[in-house]
């Protein structure tokens, strides 16, 4: 080898060539051990000229497997050090601009509606749902039973009323047991089947609690009678005079069925307070004691898997101490003559401080069990302030301090007489009042109201679940309202049969659902219901309105797939348009969105609207999407010129760049609850429009 002009031996195998054994370095060493005999063969050298730029080139050249020394050797080289260098600071900044987007994204996202925003609520009166075993009363298992039908409503939240074990007197508001079922529903086996059942389908289940008062047969009200330990003071007791062989309560309050709200107890010889009947005792809520017994009864069904809660009554837990007469509505009227409860101002019985201190109580402990992910415990407060709006909404809490999640709301039950201008003003009375933020709630029928059907009549039972399913909110649904169920002739229910006291007078509304056109409706296979069914359920039941297109059922499940599907439907803007004796007009619309869905429903007779008029930018068409004369659906309609009929509804669809909510002259008319806009580029929703 020549290196700096020298010639250097190298010394080959004789064998002609260069051998490469780096993978078999100890061949010689067993050849060697193999043939111990034989003379040592000193191999021959010779000398050959290597250049040593091509030894270098070969050394510095890289090859697969190459040790980490050598790898070294070509790491430091600038051409591999920069691509290494641009790679990394790539990874970085993917890395933090990956970080910022998910941020971004997080921070300008609305809040996704929760279970009970997107969704209407079926309330069940359980003894009228389904009766599983033949005695002629619905039970939890005829719930169950009937889970399907709540899925095919495009439902996932059902309230079931109280079903507490209960001397039935009240139709079971009277808890006799707050932590058993009553047998005519059940059993907790059957409860727990039925949570189950639920939840596997991906419903949620509602249940009420009314802790304002017990049943007389309740294990504490035998004790307090008694004057047993810490149960002296459960319920409100008061000395009372006698006179003549007769009771002079304490004062003039009136319990809301009339008559003097107190009763002489012969046990404890005092006068026990009672909101309602004379066997349901209010409980004494200024007694901590009282209230830790309904926050253990909360947690008691929340374990079980309850949902979520209506607490019904609240305005009447507390009462004011100094016990003064209420003040008359007609003060020329004589006490004496003071038996019903519309006649006082009843200002020391209801709403009094420290009411809502309770409330928030329990939104406390329901707040305990919403921790766990994708599990919030919903809360909805039951009071009727018909007039007190003001005193309905401080049940929704404050900005900082939660209550409910909603009061439930009656105004559209409340309406004295129907029209476009009595609806239009139920709407705006609760949205107006609404705190900030906020969510709005519906209900057109109840447990204890009369259908809508018997109500207002039967050709605007579709308009109306037209209304519901399309304000802004929570819809709530009582069972049988979404086939157009009425009452039944009140004459048929005996107070004997039903062994319900003083609320006989609500029992129409409570009738057997009507499943099928067979004996009872379908509702029983027994011999006979606690109440009659409907005389009309060969005609309106579940069956053989699901089999036909244009029923007042299949207009309910279109109203809430559309509810379901539309993003202005569920969470967008609601800009009132035009009211008058006849129809009130609506739009809903989303920011983003040049789709917009226009309600026209008419509540008094015949009417010719010209909308272009009223909304400049309207477009000339729209297209009929839904209609309760199904046959107009997909129609196009000339906005100048549009023509409703009695109890006619009409939901249009049409296109705008220019959205209702942002004219100026609507802005003042225009509501939104959980706002959010929508990209159509990212196919998203953000809330900073």
């Amino acid at each position: 080898v020549e290196v700096e002009g020298r010639s250097l031996p190298m010394e080959l195998s004789e064998k002609g060539g260069v051998d490469n054994n780096g993978f078999v370095q100890n061949e010689a060493f067993e050849d060697k051990e193999t043939d111990t005999g034989s003379e040592e063969e000193m191999p021959k050298t010779c000398s050959v000229d290597v250049d040593p730029v091509a030894v270098e080139e070969t050394v510095l050249k890289p090859y697969a497997g190459m040790p980490k020394e050598v790898l070294l050797q070509f790491s430091s080289q600038a051409c591999y050090r920069v691509t290494r260098e641009v790679l990394f600071w790539l990874i970085i900044a993917g890395s933090v601009a990956l970080v910022c987007a998910t941020i971004a994204i997080i921070a300008l996202s609305p809040k996704c509606l929760d279970w009970w925003q997107a969704s209407p609520i079926y309330q069940i009166y359980p003894r009228s749902f389904k009766d599983s075993n033949m005695d002629g009363n619905g039970d939890l298992k005829g719930i169950q039973e009937k889970l399907d039908h709540i899925t095919y409503l495009n439902i996932k939240t059902v309230w079931i009323t109280s079903f507490f074990k209960s001397p039935l007197k009240d139709l079971g508001y009277g808890a006799e047991d707050f932590y058993d079922i009553d047998p005519i529903f059940g059993s907790m086996r059957d409860f727990e089947n039925l949570i189950a059942a639920i939840h596997d389908r991906g419903l949620k289940v509602i249940m009420d609690l009314i802790p304002n008062h017990t049943s007389d047969k309740h294990r504490w009200f035998q004790l307090s009678r008694n004057r047993t330990g810490k149960y002296t003071d459960y319920y409100i007791w008061q000395d009372c005079t006698q006179a003549a062989g007769s009771v002079i309560p304490p004062n003039n309050w009136v319990s809301v069925f009339g008559n003097s709200s107190w009763q002489f107890d012969d046990v404890r010889k005092q006068c026990y307070f009672h909101q309602f009947g004379k066997e349901q005792p209010d409980l004494n809520f200024r007694n901590l004691a009282v209230q830790q017994e309904i926050q253990d009864i909360i947690k008691f069904w929340l374990g079980k898997g309850v949902d979520g809660f209506s607490f019904s009554t609240v305005k009447f837990l507390l009462e004011a101490t100094h016990l003064r007469d209420e003040p008359p509505v007609n003060k020329s009227q004589n006490g004496v003559n003071i038996t019903a409860y519309s006649q006082l101002y009843h200002d020391y019985t209801t709403t009094q401080v420290g009411l809502h201190d309770i409330i928030r109580g329990f939104r406390h402990t329901m707040n305990e069990f919403s921790r766990e992910p994708g599990r919030y415990r919903f809360m909805g407060t039951d009071d009727d302030e018909k007039e007190d709006i003001e005193a309905t909404m401080m049940y929704y809490g404050t900005t900082f301090i939660q209550e409910a999640d909603f009061p439930f709301n009656f105004n559209l039950i409340n309406m004295k007489t129907l029209s476009g201008n009595s609806v239009f003003e139920a709407v705006d009375l609760w949205m107006k009042n609404m705190p900030a933020g906020k969510w709005p709630n519906w209900a057109v029928g109840s447990p204890n109201t009369a259908r809508i059907s018997t109500r207002i009549g039967k050709e605007y039972i579709n308009v109306m679940n037209m209304l519901l399913l399309t304000l802004p909110g929570t819809p709530v649904t009582y069972y049988g309202e979404e086939i157009g169920m009425e009452n039944i002739v009140s004459e048929n229910v005996s107070e004997e049969r039903v062994n319900s006291g003083p609320v006989v007078a609500t029992l129409p509304e409570k009738s057997p659902m009507q499943w099928d056109g067979e004996v009872n409706a379908g509702f029983t296979e027994g011999n006979s219901s606690w109440l009659p069914v409907n005389s009309d359920y060969q005609s309106v039941n579940v069956k053989i309105q699901s089999s036909s297109s244009n029923s007042t059922l299949s207009l309910y499940r279109a109203l809430t797939l559309l509810r379901k599907n539309e993003l202005p439907m569920n969470r967008g803007w609601m800009c009132h348009i035009w009211n008058d004796s006849d129809v009130f007009v609506y739009v809903r619309e989303m920011d983003g969105l040049d789709r917009v869905f226009m309600m026209v429903l008419n509540f008094g007779q015949e009417s010719t609207v010209d909308l272009k008029a009223i909304v400049p930018n309207l477009p000339s068409e729209a297209v009929i999407r839904l209609s309760t004369h199904f046959s107009n659906a997909g129609k196009v309609v000339n906005t100048k010129l549009i023509k409703t009929e009695m109890g006619e509804g009409l939901v249009l669809e049409y296109k705008t760049a220019k959205p209702v909510h942002t004219v100026e002259a609507f802005q003042r008319k225009c509501f939104v609850a959980e706002k959010a806009c929508y990209s159509k580029a990212l196919d998203l929703l953000y809330i900073n429009c």
